[in-house]
């Protein structure tokens, strides 16, 4: 009778931690959440390898290759043309200001900024050079 009680007592245990498993499998399976997707935040144009789109409004304008006036030109942009802006530079020249932006498409150098208007986004400033060139 000793035997059957020992054996039947380890039947036991053994049914009990294979139920306890089952149910922590079970449990675990369903208190995990759905995982919703990430939805990163909106980029800040400071961590933006550029500032903004320009569209040129001048018949043309020459690229330079530093902000100043007088310095070697690098080519040149006709009206409509759109930019993209890397940096923007204010030059103090005796009692007035210019301001001076940097592009890298289609062309690489320094314009002035009053030859152009200024976008925040790409597909603004392709409307803006669309309408332009109509």
């Amino acid at each position: 009778m000793r035997l059957s009680v020992k054996h039947n007592i380890s039947q036991v245990l053994i049914f009990g931690i294979v139920m306890l498993a089952a149910c922590a499998a079970v449990c675990s399976c369903s208190a995990q959440k759905e995982e919703a997707p990430i939805i990163p935040p909106v980029t800040s144009p400071f961590s933006r390898d550029y500032i903004g789109y320009g569209v040129i409004t001048a018949s043309y304008t020459h690229v330079t290759e530093e902000p100043e006036e007088g310095s070697v030109s690098m080519g040149y942009l006709r009206r409509g043309s759109l930019v993209r802006l890397k940096q923007r530079r204010t030059v103090k020249t005796g009692n007035s200001s210019v301001s001076w932006v940097l592009i890298e498409e289609p062309a690489s150098g320094w314009l002035k900024e009053e030859v152009m208007d200024v976008y925040d986004n790409e597909s603004r400033a392709k409307t803006a050079a669309e309408s332009i060139a109509r």
